[in-house]
């Protein structure tokens, strides 16, 4: 990795403070994202000739090719001191600017990570479908990894990842573990996860479903005998179901909410918020299990009654955000102010409760 005096300097600054994001930004100082607030590096703004002389250095001559054709880039690095980075580079004001995220080392346990005991089961599971959702910065791809790294130290199996980028570089364990790349390894989501079930696998992980054909070769695969783990950006477990069968019309759409009531084994949805002191980020999360009652649910199309059934099913292990951000504010991990700004339904969260 080429790093720029400049750059080294904001990334050796990043790993002292244990910021999970870096911003370089024309016009402004360098700037962290620490316990999910943005702090300034310095006061010493950015100018547009050193941000072309970073991307000079960082990118090689196919990546700087690739931004100057398609003006979004978004590739994986491993620095000396800050670890393994991801790196999107993008155009503001017809200049390059840049967004760091820092993947860290070792995969943290479930209990650092304030993981439900259910995500474990979810990884256990032989086959089916297990969504991971949030907005972006919500630890999606985190909660991905600590299950494939569950997985790969207890089940002697095959596991393909299809990712963009690659943040976590996971070791053979017990498993075997192939990590594809987007635009370096495969030209998109769908074309390898259609060549991934030719090569034995029985874990496939993909990094996002974005777009119709992928979903529809995910379900398939979670329905011929494989576990299908993925992300996908939605603010509730409703909202997962909605948007993975809302894409699809008519007699499609009619096979799709099908296959999901078969094949669906969970979703969990992420938030991360700052905690009480302010100095770290705590995990909130509704989870769904796809029980019976839930795969009926999905199968009728009524959907409206999904959240009564994780506010009534507690003992099969869902929860709602609600109850999960109440939790926490109880228990004094978070503030009131912010389990009131988190809710989906603000009247309970009540101080009296």
């Amino acid at each position: 990795m080429n790093v720029h005096p400049l750059l080294e300097s904001f990334l050796i600054e990043a790993a002292k403070l244990r910021a999970s994001d870096l911003h370089l930004i024309a016009g402004l100082p360098a700037s962290l994202r620490v316990n999910g607030e943005i702090i300034f590096v310095s006061s010493d703004v950015l100018y547009t000739e050193q941000l072309e002389a970073i991307s000079a250095r960082l990118l090689n001559g196919d990546q700087l090719e690739t931004f100057a054709r398609e003006w979004e880039l978004c590739v994986s690095l491993n620095h000396h001191v800050a670890g393994r980075l991801r790196v999107t580079a993008y155009k503001h004001n017809g200049s390059i600017e840049f967004s760091f995220r820092f993947c860290g080392g070792e995969i943290p346990t479930r209990d650092e990570l304030g993981l439900p005991v259910k995500i474990d089961e979810f990884a256990r599971k032989p086959n089916g479908l297990v969504l991971v959702c949030g907005a972006t910065g919500a630890g999606k791809t985190t909660t991905l990894n600590y299950m494939v790294n569950l997985i790969n130290s207890e089940r002697r199996c095959k596991i393909v990842t299809i990712e963009d980028p690659i943040e976590h570089v996971h070791r053979n364990q017990k498993a075997i573990v192939v990590q594809q790349e987007l635009l370096t390894d495969t030209h998109s989501f769908r074309r390898a996860l259609t060549h991934v079930l030719r090569q034995d696998p029985d874990v496939i992980v993909v990094g996002e479903m974005r777009e119709p054909e992928t979903i529809m070769t995910a379900l398939t695969a979670a329905e011929t005998g494989h576990l299908v783990l993925s992300t996908l950006h939605s603010t509730s477990t409703t909202q997962a179901i909605e948007r993975v069968t809302g894409i699809f019309e008519g007699s499609t759409q009619k096979q799709i909410v099908l296959q999901l009531a078969n094949s669906l084994q969970g979703i969990i949805v992420q938030q991360l918020l700052p905690s009480s002191d302010r100095s770290h980020r705590v995990l909130a999360y509704e989870i769904l299990v796809a029980t019976p009652a839930i795969r009926n649910i999905i199968r009728e199309g009524q959907f409206h009654s999904l959240e009564n059934c994780l506010q009534t099913s507690g003992r099969e292990g869902m929860n709602t955000m609600d109850a999960c951000l109440l939790d926490l504010y109880q228990k004094t991990r978070i503030t009131y102010d912010t389990a009131l700004s988190r809710a989906r339904h603000p009247a309970f969260m009540t101080k009296d409760r």
